[in-house]
């Protein structure tokens, strides 16, 4: 008879596996983000659309922004903070269903 533990807790996960998500999470930003300029939608961050209107094209500022933070998520996990990496995640799942619910919420008008 094998005993198994019990899951983890959801700050526990293993480091890699933040890693991912968050990787996952900044891929689904960009998505949505692209899907916001493609609906004329205007970005709300300052930091973003400034790079975005300092690149020659927005896609490319939007993306630097993207690969600067993936940048940040993997020094966290160098670091082995993955408390923080944790909260990173829980931080841009909520920007990202936000701005779901802002593009449905648009496309039903």
């Amino acid at each position: 008879m094998e005993l198994r533990s019990s899951p983890p807790a959801a700050g526990a996960l293993p480091l890699n596996h933040l890693l991912l998500q968050f990787s996952y999470l900044q891929a689904l930003d960009f998505l949505t983000t692209i899907a916001f300029l493609l609906n004329g939608v205007r970005e709300a961050n300052p930091v973003v659309r400034a790079a975005m209107n300092l690149s020659p094209d927005p896609v490319v500022g939007l993306l630097a922004v993207k690969v600067a933070g993936i940048l940040l998520g993997l020094c966290c996990w160098w670091l082995g903070k993955g408390r923080l990496l944790f909260r990173m995640n829980m931080f841009f799942a909520l920007v990202v269903a936000w701005n779901l619910l802002a593009l449905i919420a648009g496309s039903a008008r």
